[in-house]
């Protein structure tokens, strides 16, 4: 993709390191991956780097173009939507020949996208999103269901009220060693579900058809995700 601006192979989870997150194995050369993927969501994700917008010029421009917070967060939505389904079709279009090239690419692409995209959401609701609890708030809504895991081994006890359990996070004044922790437990949850779906995602095995099926497939988790932002992330009081 070029945005990362480090060396080739570092920021694609090659097939062996996702076949060991799969496999559930943090140790060795996974540990630094999984840190690895969740800082370059947070500096690239978030705060954009080349032609990947940031987050705060994505939020600022939708709701400039919008009458309201929420038909902003609409355009924000739909417009990641389109971008994931793209990307997610370009990379099936070869087919399983290309599969096990193209795949880690398509999953780095999707998390930027879907970071993106939350954080923007985020900012809309009035949110810091340069406050670094609020940025580990961004990568657990990636994790659905599974922060509650992350944050309870990671230590940190949220209420889960009305301002969203992740949103609490805030409130919690987390030293940087423990968002560290925290945020390398969502990487590796990132690579762990990246290598449990990369030889189920079969449909790719067959040139075009492929391509739809993984287009389809990112746009339905994309949603998934943005649902899950806009509930984490309801409108913060001035």
């Amino acid at each position: 993709m070029g945005i990362f601006g480090s060396k080739p192979g570092k920021a694609l989870a090659p097939r062996p390191a996702l076949e060991q997150a799969a496999a559930g194995e943090p140790e060795g050369p996974m540990a630094g991956l999984a840190t690895d993927l969740a800082q370059r969501l947070l500096d690239v994700g978030i705060d954009g780097r080349g032609p990947f917008r940031s987050a705060h010029a994505v939020a600022d421009a939708a709701r400039d173009g919008a009458r309201s917070d929420e038909g902003a967060i609409t355009s924000i939505v739909r417009t990641h939507a389109v971008e994931a389904g793209v990307g997610g079709f370009v990379t099936g279009l070869g087919g399983f020949v290309t599969l096990l090239v193209a795949l880690p690419a398509n999953v780095v692409e999707f998390y930027l996208l879907a970071t993106r995209m939350v954080a923007s959401i985020a900012r809309v609701r009035g949110y810091d999103i340069d406050h670094p609890q609020i940025r580990s708030a961004i990568l657990l809504t990636l994790v659905g269901a599974d922060a509650d895991d992350l944050l309870r081994k990671a230590g940190v006890v949220v209420s889960g009220g009305v301002g969203g359990k992740l949103t609490d996070l805030a409130t919690q004044r987390l030293p940087g060693p423990a968002l560290m922790v925290l945020n390398k437990g969502i990487g590796f949850r990132l690579l762990t579900r990246s290598g449990q779906s990369m030889l189920g995602r079969f449909g790719k095995a067959v040139p075009v058809v492929g391509g739809a099926v993984g287009a389809g497939l990112d746009v339905y988790l994309l949603g998934r995700i943005a649902a899950n932002a806009k509930r984490e992330f309801p409108r913060r009081a001035s």
